[in-house]
């Protein structure tokens, strides 16, 4: 069987075009969404893919709608295959694991992608080290810094009770205790 699966990101947006391409692809069922494609919950997405059976080809009009991220997109075609079914995007000619040279294209891509994540990784890491040596401080900022001078002199003047820091300053006991141990 063929199954379409078309998505917009957003309420506005139109399907159109996908239903288009679908219909004259052949497709026999399309599920459709509108909601953005960062979110791996997708409900008709895990219907289609909860109902796939072997031998079904799930069909897309182009990788954008199934998928925002090398990671889930490869992680969705795991789960296709371990149905027994295949994928095919219209746009993308190099998807389509119906074909000995589609699942090689796949493969090749998909090694590629990963090669591509961790080079991006370790750029990020080596560029937090620099920073970190040069004496960047990393991190979410203090919350309290701005604060911390008029929090300290109420906490050591011992005029002030641990209530009386709490609602005037609106500092948490966990976070009043923590920036008067690290003094």
């Amino acid at each position: 069987m063929l199954i379409g699966y078309k998505r917009v990101s957003t309420q506005n947006q139109k399907l159109d075009r996908q239903t288009d391409l679908l219909n004259e692809y052949g497709v026999e069922r399309i599920f459709e969404e509108k909601i953005t494609g960062t979110k791996r919950e997708r409900q008709e997405l895990n219907k289609m893919l909860d109902m796939l059976r072997e031998g079904d080809i799930v069909i897309v009009a182009d990788l954008t709608r199934l998928s925002r991220s090398t990671k889930d997109l490869f992680e969705i075609v795991e789960t296709i295959h371990s149905k027994g079914a295949e994928i095919k995007s219209l746009k993308e000619s190099w998807l389509d694991t119906t074909t000995p040279q589609g699942k090689l294209l796949f493969t090749i891509f998909a090694g590629l992608s990963q090669f591509e994540r961790d080079l991006i990784s370790d750029r990020t890491k080596q560029g937090l080290e620099s920073a970190k040596n040069r004496g960047a401080k990393l991190g979410r900022p203090n919350k309290y810094q701005e604060k911390k001078d008029t929090i300290l002199q109420m906490y050591n003047s011992n005029d002030y009770s641990i209530n009386d820091i709490i609602n005037a300053t609106g500092i948490s006991k966990t976070s009043l205790y923590r920036l008067v141990n690290a003094q």
